[in-house]
């Protein structure tokens, strides 16, 4: 019986995510020897390996796979190439958006999640343990670099529009950015809403670097820190609006933690958070889930689709609505939209 041998054979799927790992390897070195900045114009493969001393028929090879990618532009006799639109926004150091040290960071850190998977199998993962120092001052290293370049290029973005949506939100007077880092969501809403004041709360060593981009943004008047464990430390209280993004995940006490921000609302104030959730629809779980496997097998919180918007009306909140399928660093989240 005669076939479509252009079909691809069922196999595909595994051959595509072994792939993957390949092309995820090319960007790393792409940006490990800052290609990027060296094609703001087309370029020849042969002009770009001695301007960075790579050897030049490997590097036309490299520069033709991130073509088929989608990161690069090829002229038309296909001997030269430059930055495509993605690249000049967010993978030279040039840009404003740029957000290659987060890429590399993202790159090392899920292959590290990926080396354990068969002990986690076998004999399981260690639980996450509370945060110690050591966890706090590297989580402020990422807050200086790689944090706050996603947040600069995506999440500040998000919020600013998810908070233009309220009804009343230019008359928002007193906000939380709960587990802020770099702070640079917090100073994205305040600039955008200028009857707007806030609070940063993250660990100390983070909060610290929260207040230099403060600082720096000339808003010291108006957005102050509070250093802290989230489990154990307070965060205020008189809030009009709570930001929170991707924090739930490590509450050693979700309930609870949820209870504290609906008395830290002020009444009509609105929580307003981003998280990754298991959707329900299989294309979308696999957006998601490979990201949160490791972090799931720890024991740390990613909810069942509709859960969290539960656990909020079961605190009090009133008005509990929920947009999924976010765009955010690495992997979609839902934001879930509260009153008390």
């Amino acid at each position: 019986m005669s076939m479509d041998l252009t079909t691809p054979h069922p196999l595909q799927a595994c051959w595509d995510l072994q792939l993957a790992g390949l092309a995820a390897d090319a960007l790393r070195t792409a940006l490990t020897v800052e290609l990027f900045d060296h094609l703001q114009h087309f370029t020849a493969p042969a002009q770009l390996a001695k301007a960075l001393d790579l050897e030049p028929f490997n590097t036309g090879y490299l520069l033709e796979m991130l073509w088929a990618q989608g990161l690069l532009e090829r002229d038309e006799q296909g001997n030269q190439y430059r930055n495509g639109d993605t690249a000049r926004r967010y993978l030279s150091r040039s840009a404003h958006d740029y957000c290659g040290d987060a890429l590399l960071f993202r790159h090392q850190v899920l292959r590290q999640a990926g080396a354990p998977l068969e002990q986690a199998l076998r004999n399981g993962l260690p639980p996450a343990t509370a945060p110690g120092p050591e966890m706090a001052r590297r989580w402020a290293e990422a807050a200086r670099v790689q944090i706050a370049q996603e947040q600069q290029a995506v999440t500040a973005d998000v919020a600013c529009q998810l908070v233009d949506r309220l009804p009343h939100a230019t008359r928002l007077k007193h906000m939380l950015d709960l587990g802020g880092g770099p702070g640079l969501v917090a100073i994205a809403l305040v600039e955008r809403f200028t009857a707007l004041q806030g609070t940063v709360f993250d660990f100390a060593e983070t909060a610290a670097v929260a207040q230099d981009n403060i600082l720096r943004a000339g808003l010291e008047k108006r957005l102050n820190i509070i250093g802290g464990d989230l489990d154990h430390d307070g965060f205020g209280s008189g809030y009009d609006l709570i930001w929170c993004s991707s924090v739930f995940h490590f509450a050693r006490d979700l309930d609870g933690l949820i209870r504290r921000l609906h008395t830290a609302l002020n009444p009509g104030g609105v929580l307003m958070c981003c998280h990754a959730e298991v959707p329900r629809n299989r294309h979308t779980a696999a957006r998601v889930l490979p990201y949160y496997l490791h972090m799931r097998m720890q024991g740390r919180h990613v909810l069942p689709a509709g859960e969290l918007a539960q656990r909020l009306r079961n605190a009090g909140f009133a008005d509990v609505h929920q947009e999924d399928g976010l765009r955010y660093p690495v992997a979609p989240v839902t934001a879930v939209v509260a009153c008390k």
